[in-house]
């Protein structure tokens, strides 16, 4: 009888245990499997912020590109526009140096012509008033000339008596000293003349040397 009762209080602890062990396994299992069927939920409501937020930024880069591309149309258009510009600008430019080069002694030419009319009248002079009224005509007519000469920047040497300058002076020959330093003008062969300080044609000179018996 004591044998048959614990037989029989083993096999219902064992029943037990089993129905335990299963009932627990089943909540266990259906608690991965809440779990993933939330975490399946979650991993779609992130793939669609995913999605959106790529198609933000895709639209902000589109949006981007349309901007660079217009401004790099309207940085050429501006570019052509210069280009041209600087070219009428050298056209101009080019033009007024072409002009300078053929009408820049305009003014001298049309004040020196007024000369070329006194030396013109200079023989109707002579005929009329004699050889002494030509004399005073032709110096009249060398002092306008010097007047055009220096309205104009033109000026005559002066290198009588003034050291010798191979920047100014041409030596053509050599006199004996007679009182002069040596060294320095003593002649003048042909004038010479400055423009605005710089020497357009040489003076032809004479140059005053010591001499054996000084």
């Amino acid at each position: 009888m004591a044998v048959r009762y614990l037989s029989v209080s083993r096999r219902y602890t064992i029943d037990c245990c089993r129905l335990t062990s299963s009932a627990s396994t089943r909540s266990f299992l259906g608690f991965f499997s809440t779990a993933a069927e939330q975490r399946s939920a979650g991993d779609d409501c992130h793939g669609d912020d995913d999605h959106s937020h790529s198609m933000t930024r895709v639209r902000t880069l589109e949006t981007r590109a349309k901007k660079l591309e217009q401004q790099v149309d309207d940085l050429t258009e501006r570019y052509k526009r210069a280009l041209a510009d600087s070219d009428n600008v050298r056209r101009r430019t080019q033009k007024f140096v072409e002009d300078a080069k053929l009408f820049g002694i305009q003014s001298f030419c049309r004040d020196i012509v007024e000369v070329a009319d006194l030396l013109e009248k200079s023989s109707v002079v002579e005929e009329r008033d004699g050889a002494q009224q030509l004399s005073q005509y032709l110096a009249h007519i060398q002092g306008r000339l010097q007047e055009v000469f220096t309205k104009h920047g033109l000026e005559k040497m002066s290198p009588i008596g003034g050291q010798y300058d191979p920047y100014q002076h041409e030596i053509v020959c050599h006199r004996p000293a007679e009182g002069a330093e040596p060294g320095t003008v003593a002649v003048v062969k042909q004038d010479g003349y400055m423009l605005h300080g710089r020497t357009i044609r040489h003076a032809l000179v004479g140059i005053a040397v010591k001499t054996q018996e000084q």
